[in-house]
């Protein structure tokens, strides 16, 4: 598989993003975040998923050059509305706009809907934390149900991500980000793609049956039908993802899995986010005292495997991203083919 490092990759798949029409600048916006799953190990959120976004935008689904709308301003509340723009974009924007407010004014509650592909949600969690900021984020998708109910034998929504960050003083922030399936739909499109299979207990296939097959959820079969991403932690992961569909989803305005199902490329997303300022709830040095002396004490755990250290949140892929920025990383051969032929299709060639 080829070597990639992370500028050069960049400038090539920008040149793609560009031909939708979107700015110099968008476009290196999109494409710095793609990178950046790259170099943090999420290749599912990566420059992968380029040949979906050039196919959300060919049917009219994915609007270059949007910002966000706000829809409602109530200080310490924002309604926005994503404007089918890419996610990346108006994501950082509803981001950013809810910092500047919780700065002020202790806390923002950022409802933010339609938006395209939102990407890593912990670029956003990362975002707030860099700030001082605590951030709670629960997104839902639109794109296809890939997710099946606990109990379920059918998928009945998306992988609806949730995410955490907290900022802890003078070491990096705690970061949890995760799908509320017990894998992400592009790391089944990454297996596939590399010809792998993976465990039964991930998924289920047209028949509600186990399967190791990562096709089930990438190729719909000959009637259309695709099979099924299981929930994490059963009852309780299952019931987390039902949580950001009524929240990020209902709650937003962004819309909710109905009937029928929706044919399209577009995968929309859409995310209630939470910011807090924690020093308008304690003094500075109380919650430093408090975040810094529990993280020590988790620290001092001794590792159940040797020679396997415990980490937190956040800290795998920091030290994936040192790896892959020294190293460069991998992109297998069929996501390369597939980016290579999608640039082809808007007169950009790679090759």
């Amino acid at each position: 598989m080829p070597i990639f490092h992370a500028e050069d990759l960049k400038t090539k798949i920008a040149q793609i993003i560009r031909a939708t029409g979107s700015s110099e600048v968008e476009a290196l916006r999109v494409c710095t975040n793609l990178v950046e799953a790259n170099l943090k190990g999420h290749d599912s959120h990566g420059a992968g998923m380029i040949p979906r976004y050039i196919e959300s935008f060919q049917e009219g689904s994915l609007q270059p050059n949007q910002s966000i709308k706000i829809t409602s301003d109530l200080g310490s509340m924002l309604v926005l509305d994503g404007q089918k723009g890419f996610g990346q974009i108006v994501g950082e924007e509803a981001i950013e706009l809810g910092i500047s407010r919780a700065k002020k004014l202790g806390s923002c509650i950022v409802s933010l809907s339609r938006a395209h592909h939102l990407g890593r949600i912990g670029h956003f969690a990362e975002m707030a934390a860099a700030e001082g900021l605590v951030s709670i984020h629960l997104v839902n998708v639109i794109s296809a149900p890939v997710v099946a109910v606990w109990g379920g034998g059918i998928g009945r929504h998306g992988t609806n991500p949730f995410c955490i960050g907290v900022p802890i003083a003078n070491r990096e922030p705690f970061i949890l980000d995760f799908a509320t399936s017990r894998s992400a739909q592009g790391k089944m499109r990454v297996a596939h793609n590399a010809g792998k299979q993976v465990s039964p207990e991930f998924l289920i296939d047209q028949q509600g049956l186990p399967t190791t097959d990562p096709s089930v959820v990438v190729k719909p079969d000959a009637a259309g039908n695709l099979g099924a991403l299981m929930p994490f932690g059963e009852h309780k992961g299952s019931g987390l993802a039902i949580a950001c569909e009524l929240l990020g989803g209902a709650l937003t305005g962004s819309g909710t899995w109905k009937p029928p199902k929706i044919k399209k490329r577009a995968i929309w997303n859409g995310m209630l986010s939470i910011l807090i300022n924690p020093v308008s709830m304690s003094s500075k040095e109380q919650f430093d005292l408090e975040t810094n002396s529990f993280i020590d004490w988790v620290y001092q755990s001794p590792a159940n495997e040797a020679g396997v250290p415990v980490m937190l949140a956040g800290e795998p892929e920091r030290k994936m991203m040192k790896l892959r920025l020294a190293d460069g990383f991998e992109i297998d051969d069929k996501t390369w083919q597939d980016i290579c032929e999608t640039g082809k299709k808007v007169g950009v060639n790679l090759n």
